[in-house]
């Protein structure tokens, strides 16, 4: 019986694609023991519980890129965290992260304590945790090509999505139109008129919300419905017939089905949903952070089945001067689901498998 740790944890990007190796994992190897790593603030403290899967919490260390007089606290805040981590680890079979905010010191945690390490790299720009971590093993695998030392040598094995998505693109439909319009009768929605899916990231977007709120009588009166996640830790908005607003929409698969267009941050997690759903999107990519966002966008946006538009551009003006276009160009270019991501899970089990046998 095999002791895996699985450490990623902060947003829906790192946890769902961990939760769907792990769930692929305990299916081939249903002796065997998962433990997920995680902050006490993350997503993780709902959805692992939710699935099923024990979770285990440390200190938060952000890895600043910029100096600040928090960045004085680094050394200490990761030790704290490494020194948890090892508590967790020691004795494990294998680490797998995912980046994020707890990746870094399981890392160093993991190898200071002989267990060996697989890394799964979401986006197209790897982080600076993926990055450390990459320090201390060659298993490695990412979602899309990456074109630098050492993740352009890894496994390309796609990215692991959620069973709400995978168990779509697995359907045999021969109407997918049905389907998508199914989709949004069931979400309580007007079948005949157009709904625009407005989704900030896992934690919302104060600037995304705004521009919405500014925008949403007009909408309204053009006959246009929104379905808006708008994050748990921002204000709810009230509903309104054609308007629903959500703190976190957990069936995405249906909601993506539904909409006529999806506004989006361009998480990683996010673009592969899109794609494998084969919907159109116009992206916001977060503007701070690793920078991961736009390349994760403009992938689809080469593909013709994305726009992109800067934060500092996207404003209630510009979306209802371009929201027409938008729904058009959507309608034109919306495709049918796609497999491309669809074993990526077992994929990167078969990875852990030889990291353990080769350990």
């Amino acid at each position: 019986m095999n002791t895996i740790i699985f450490a990623g944890g902060g947003t829906a990007g790192h946890v769902e694609p961990a939760l769907s190796v792990a769930a692929q994992w305990m299916k081939e190897n249903p002796k065997d023991i998962c433990i997920f790593v995680g902050t006490e603030h993350g997503l993780e403290t709902t959805l692992v519980p939710a699935a099923g899967f024990t979770l285990r919490t440390i200190k938060k260390v952000a890895l600043n890129r910029k100096f600040s007089p928090n960045a004085l606290l680094l050394p200490r805040n990761l030790l704290q965290a490494v020194i948890q981590a090892r508590s967790i680890i020691k004795g494990a079979s294998l680490l797998i992260g995912f980046g994020g905010y707890v990746s870094a010191a399981c890392y160093i945690a993991a190898k200071s304590c002989g267990v060996p390490i697989v890394i799964h790299e979401a986006n197209a720009r790897p982080g600076i945790a993926n990055r450390l971590g990459a320090l201390f093993t060659s298993a490695l695998a990412v979602s899309t090509p990456v074109a630098h030392a050492p993740f352009s040598r890894a496994l390309i094995t796609g990215m692991p999505l959620k069973s709400s998505i995978t168990s779509i693109i697995s359907r045999n439909e021969s109407d997918w139109n049905h389907v998508r319009t199914a989709s949004k009768r069931a979400l309580g929605f007007d079948d005949a008129l157009p709904l625009v899916l407005v989704v900030g990231g896992s934690q919302g977007s104060q600037v995304m919300n705004r521009v919405i709120e500014q925008s949403l009588a007009v909408l309204l009166e053009k006959k246009i419905q929104v379905m808006h996640s708008v994050g748990k830790k921002n204000a709810l908005p009230a509903a309104q017939s054609g308007y629903q607003p959500h703190s976190y929409i957990a069936d995405m698969a249906t909601a993506y089905l539904a909409a006529d267009l999806v506004i989006s941050r361009s998480g990683a997690v996010t673009c592969s949903e899109f794609e494998a759903l084969g919907k159109y999107a116009l992206f916001i990519p977060l503007a701070i952070g690793n920078g991961e966002q736009l390349p994760n966008a403009q992938h689809l946006a080469d593909l013709g089945r994305a726009q992109v538009i800067s934060q500092k551009d996207f404003t209630s003006t510009w979306l209802l001067a371009h929201i027409d276009s938008l729904l058009e160009t959507s309608k034109a270019r919306t495709a049918q689901v796609s497999t491309a991501n669809s074993t990526a899970h077992e994929k990167i089990t078969a990875l852990m498998q030889n990291a353990l046998s080769s350990n």
